[in-house]
């Protein structure tokens, strides 16, 4: 059976990407559509925040693009060495909430130390916040998307708890998007299952599936990494077979054996 997964792979430089690998181990056949592209911005506005700890309690990622426009900080030779020299350290010292084990992985990568990764979406990660903060705490820093859901900043404002924002990415559709779609509807056909892994991909990729599927889109499994990506199909009029029950690739492979064995039954 045929899996079309619409995200970047994992990890370009590590061979199999694990979602592919974990449906392997189900018998399906995956394929991965790059979906998003990013631009990062305001890069030397977040260095110079992160080059004050003391101004702040902390620092939450609820992506992993986040981390990445730190990592393009750090290639800079006079920052990385600044970073390892004081920054990081200092950093150390206050905590670095993350949303789950992908932005988790990311953030020792660049030396810290996570807090909160069994989260797993920006409303639990708020209440793990909540538990820990005080209204009274310094401020925290919060590196995120020009597309960020107002989740958790709402939260942690009606808790009290101070949080600055700063866009440092900005998301928009694949420029070779729907050629790929196209192209694998042609040669592959219609997929067994369809997994989305954003609000974006939704609204960047639905029509078009919509349109190549044609009569058979009801013969489609739909599936979500997460509770959120699976609202914005819903709301889309799409609906979910599968939500991951956390997103990763063990449990979206799990949910999607048990979505299509149950059809075959």
């Amino acid at each position: 059976m045929k899996i079309l997964l619409l995200k970047d792979p994992k990890d370009k430089d590590s061979g199999s990407d694990p979602y592919v690998k974990e449906l392997g181990l189900y018998g399906f056949e995956a394929t991965l559509i790059p979906v998003l592209s990013f631009e990062f911005v305001s890069l030397e506005s977040l260095f110079e925040k992160l080059s004050h700890p003391e101004c702040y309690g902390g620092l939450v990622f609820t992506s992993p693009r986040a981390l990445e426009a730190i990592k393009i900080c750090l290639k800079e030779s006079s920052k990385n060495e600044a970073w390892s020299q004081s920054l990081k350290q200092r950093w150390n010292t206050k905590p670095a909430y993350v949303v789950g084990k992908a932005t988790s992985s990311l953030v020792e990568e660049i030396g810290l130390i996570p807090q909160g990764e069994k989260s797993g979406n920006a409303e639990k990660l708020a209440e793990y916040i909540c538990s820990r903060e005080k209204p009274s705490s310094s401020v925290l820093l919060f590196p995120c998307g020009a597309l960020k859901r107002e989740v958790l900043p709402t939260v942690l404002r009606e808790k009290g708890i101070p949080l600055e924002s700063l866009t440092v990415y900005q998301t928009t559709q694949h420029t070779d998007l729907q050629g790929s779609l196209s192209s694998y509807f042609s040669q592959q056909g219609v997929p067994a299952s369809i997994v989305f892994f954003s609000p974006s991909g939704v609204r960047f990729c639905l029509q078009h599936i919509q349109k190549l599927s044609g009569d058979f889109i009801n013969q489609i499994k739909f599936a979500a990494i997460g509770p959120t990506t699976a609202e914005a199909l819903e709301a889309a009029g799409i609906p979910v077979s599968c939500t991951a029950e956390t997103p990763t690739a063990q449990d979206l492979a799990a949910g999607i054996h048990k979505a299509l064995h149950f059809q075959n039954c």
